[in-house]
């Protein structure tokens, strides 16, 4: 009978090693994603979220391990292996590792806290009006350290209060007053913690990028490319209409310090030569003050 499981086990692992071999054939990304504090039917909602730009499934990380190595020759695999731990989803997909990395960061959402889970970043009552009416509420606030005042019939936060910070456990108590207080500090969704890409593996902070400082990084970098095209006098789509407006001023500027007698640098000249004698008569004037 245990011969017979046994067998019937190394069956079922062999099967599943070569359904994720097709995958992997199949999908040029391979992405790894902790499962840990993602409920079922959050797992159900990313897999209709993502269908047809990727396909989700938990699998033994041993076996995704095996078939990995199976079909790829790659040193890279060496720094896949550590993210291979705890429970988790494997998504394969040609979807851009970035796109798919903030796609997954916009699908999280906000829960309210439970005693035990741990704060996904600092915890921050702010300041202001709860709407609550005075009560036992006062205390429950007070016991977990956020002051509090009466006015106007509601109790009032005296001012903004980290009640925890990123990585402490919530207590039952914090976990209470903040869901009193309407607060859902807890973020829930995938996160990926590495991306296999065609021989290169990216970790999650590899991953995260800042859309704003990148949009403004590339601002800059067009800036500075632009400069860089009308000092060097380089003429292009981009730069063709300041390279002619600066030969123009550059061009004027020479007939004016040439005194060249041009339309378009008629009117500045003789504005120069009035002002010339205008300053030449005030000084001989000075010198000779009978001078008419």
């Amino acid at each position: 009978m245990l011969l017979a499981q046994t067998h019937s086990s190394l069956i079922e692992k062999t099967e599943k090693v070569k359904e994720i071999k097709l995958l992997l054939n199949e999908y040029r990304v391979l992405g790894i994603a902790s499962l840990h504090k993602v409920r079922a039917q959050q797992l159900q909602e990313m897999r209709s979220k993502l269908k047809g730009i990727a396909y989700l499934k938990v699998y033994k990380n041993t076996l995704v391990k095996r078939a990995l190595k199976e079909i790829k020759d790659d040193f890279s695999l060496e720094n896949l292996w550590e993210y291979m731990q705890g429970s988790n989803v494997y998504i394969f997909t040609n979807y851009n590792p970035f796109k798919l990395a903030l796609l997954l960061e916009r699908s999280k959402v906000r829960v309210p806290a439970k005693a035990g889970d741990v704060a996904t970043e600092d915890i921050i009552v702010p300041a202001g009006n709860t709407g609550l009416p005075p009560g036992p509420i006062i205390s429950q606030l007070n016991a977990v350290g956020i002051p509090t005042r009466i006015e106007s019939g509601s109790v009032w936060v005296a001012k903004d209060t980290v009640v925890a910070r990123k990585g402490e456990a919530i207590n039952e108590s914090l976990a209470a007053a903040l869901s009193k207080l309407g607060i859902k500090p807890i973020e829930l969704g995938l996160t990926l913690k590495a991306v296999y890409d065609g021989g290169v593996v990216l970790s999650e902070n590899d991953l995260k990028i800042n859309i704003e400082e990148y949009e403004k990084s590339i601002c800059g970098a067009h800036l500075e490319a632009l400069n860089l095209a009308i000092n060097a006098a380089y003429p292009m789509p981009e730069t063709i209409a300041f390279l002619i407006n600066k030969a123009i001023i550059e061009a004027k500027n020479l007939a004016l310090n040439a005194g060249a007698f041009i339309s378009e640098a008629l009117s500045e000249l003789l504005l120069r030569a009035h002002l010339e004698a205008s300053a030449l008569e005030a000084k001989i004037k000075e010198k000779c003050p009978d001078w008419q």
